[in-house]
């Protein structure tokens, strides 16, 4: 059975007399592993950031895990489990790989303002707890050995890798990744495409994901949502993608549609 997770219901943003997303409507349920995709300019990053409360949407309405999301702030839309990156990379670049991810825990924590400032047994029993749990997500992404590195000297793919693992650490029931594969060689993008799907089904959440790898897309997403001037063209499982024309005239491409 299907369970409904996100829902988006007809979905406009506006700004002045551009409309960046025009009416989209779409649903991904519990476990999908979802593409976004669509030409520079779409509306694709736009719309990931109207289901994260960046924007506000000029009208329709977000819902998340039955709630609707619109007028929340996005510190309250990642406590209610939505978590994101970026096409450029925002980590903390002065601080420690291993710090990186412990802020992300910030949202999870049990103890008082009180605990922390006296530093109570509660307070220790939790942030060893939090840096257990974040030692694991980086064993999880290679990354363990790297802890106390800061996070400007890793290498652009680890970058990468640690902003997801940072992502993980909110505990999300929804991941939302903006072009994970950009910048990486062959064979980053191999390992990313293993470790998304490992990701989807150690944490049992679902992942949504802008692309323009079309290699990447095809082999990794179960179905595929495609953008165009901020409209919604079609859908469907990457075989359908792959063989719709309007789909192949507005960003495909027939040298795309060969090489697939």
């Amino acid at each position: 059975m299907t369970i409904p997770l996100l829902i988006l219901e007809n979905v406009t943003m506006k700004f002045g007399g551009l409309t960046a997303v025009n009416d989209v409507s779409l649903q991904v349920n519990q476990h999908d592993l979802v593409a976004i995709i669509g030409p520079n300019g779409a509306g694709k990053t736009t719309l990931f950031n109207t289901i994260t409360g960046i924007y506000v949407p000029t009208s329709g309405s977000v819902e998340f895990n039955h709630k609707k999301l619109t007028n929340i702030k996005s510190s309250d839309i990642t406590e209610r489990g939505i978590a994101r990156t970026f096409q450029n990379i925002r980590l903390f670049k002065d601080l420690s790989v291993l710090d990186n991810i412990k802020l992300a825990k910030h949202t999870r924590i049990h103890y008082g303002f009180w605990a922390g400032i006296f530093r109570t047994k509660k307070f220790h029993q939790e942030e060893q707890k939090i840096e257990a749990e974040c030692l694991k997500l980086l064993s999880l992404f290679k990354l363990e050995d790297k802890k106390d590195f800061l996070a400007r000297n890793l290498a652009y793919g680890q970058q990468r890798k640690l902003e997801m693992a940072r992502a993980l650490a909110t505990a999300p029931k929804l991941l939302l990744l903006d072009e994970p594969a950009a910048g990486m060689n062959p064979t980053e993008t191999k390992e990313l495409t293993e470790l998304i799907h490992l990701i989807r089904d150690q944490f049992n959440i679902a992942v949504i994901l802008i692309e323009h790898d079309m290699k990447l897309v095809m082999e990794i997403a179960e179905k595929i949502f495609v953008l165009d001037y901020g409209q919604l063209i079609a859908s469907g499982t990457p075989k359908e993608i792959q063989n719709n024309k309007r789909v192949i005239e507005a960003y495909l491409g027939v040298e795309i549609e060969a090489s697939l």
